[in-house]
């Protein structure tokens, strides 16, 4: 089979595609042929070397996508032909991927490769967001940031289904106006003063990071802000004072510690489609790449023009 392999770490030009064996599923593994891939920002950084990856080269990124069931092991409930999707399965980027049968969900036919490809991980962190992190509920006023991003899209649409007022934060104009076909009410640019003019939301949804004390002077007195990304590096340490003094409570979110078992990924996974099978989320694409192109891919996701989802398709 041919998957998207590198060697060393570096830029999108350490990835090539290669023929790698084809892997066999072993007990409690269905293998899955892949009819689309979605690419993260976590493939960005483990080509650079900023995460850890497990083995030697050569290395193949992913981890989320959706695909035919093709081959079982024993022990494994799933059959071939069976429609499924996946957040957290390693080494995605092939024409072949070996799955954990618990990792793996139902894809109804109302729901296409791409559309599963493109919501399940960003998907399923907006669904934790306003569930978990913060139950949003109507009436609130809530601040996403990158809002025209991946999970900032999901982020305004789900706070809207809820119904919260949501105000954006984007970086352009292009952007702003995806915010607010999206559904936010106001959309505010970084250039802005955005903290004076956002100040007194009630939760604040901060995947930037290094804007975390930002966010907080943003929040109301009592409010909260839930921080689930560092994609503009880390935070400053906050203060405990600082939260006890203005009575806000500061949360930290990550989705693998939501997808806890088989049960909890069926009940969120079907939670999420029935909601894009409804038309309540649209999931946008920014766009689609042929697997031998993944570096194009890498490349244009690296140059944050992106808005919505970036596909690689084997």
């Amino acid at each position: 089979m041919i998957a998207l392999t590198f060697d060393a770490f570096g830029d999108p030009g350490v990835l090539g595609a290669h023929e790698v064996p084809t892997p066999i599923p072993g007990r409690g593994e269905a293998r899955v042929r892949m009819h689309a891939i979605g690419l993260n920002f976590a493939d960005v950084y483990r080509r650079k070397g900023n995460y850890t990856l497990v083995g030697e080269p050569p290395w193949i990124l992913g981890y989320e996508g959706a695909g035919v069931v093709d081959a079982v092991g024993e022990d494994v409930r799933w059959r071939v032909g069976d429609r499924v999707a996946f957040a957290d399965v390693p080494r995605a980027n092939a024409e072949q991927v070996i799955a954990p049968a618990t990792h793996l969900v139902a894809l109804p036919d109302a729901v296409s490769f791409e559309t599963a490809a493109a919501a399940m991980l960003q998907g399923l962190t907006a669904q934790y967001l306003v569930r978990d992190s913060h139950r949003v509920v109507a009436g609130e006023t809530m601040l996403v940031h990158a809002a025209a991003g991946g999970v900032g899209l999901l982020l305004v649409q789900l706070g809207v289904l809820h119904g919260a007022r949501v105000i954006g934060l984007t970086s352009s104009a292009a952007k702003a106006e995806a915010a607010r076909q999206a559904g936010a009410s106001e959309v505010l640019l970084y250039d802005d003063d955005w903290v004076a003019r956002a100040r007194g939301v009630d939760v604040v949804y901060d995947s930037v990071g290094s804007t975390l004390d930002a966010s907080l002077s943003a929040a109301r007195t009592g409010g909260h802000v839930v921080f689930y990304g560092m994609a503009g590096g880390d935070p400053a340490p906050v203060a405990p004072r600082r939260l006890m003094d203005e009575s806000k409570t500061l949360t930290g979110g990550d989705l693998w510690n939501v997808l806890s078992s088989a049960e909890e990924r069926a009940r969120r996974s079907a939670e999420l489609f029935a909601w894009i099978g409804s038309g309540a989320l649209r999931i946008t694409i920014a766009a689609r790449f042929p697997l031998a192109d993944g570096a194009q891919a890498h490349a244009y996701l690296e140059g944050r023009g992106a808005i919505g989802k970036v596909l690689i398709l084997p």
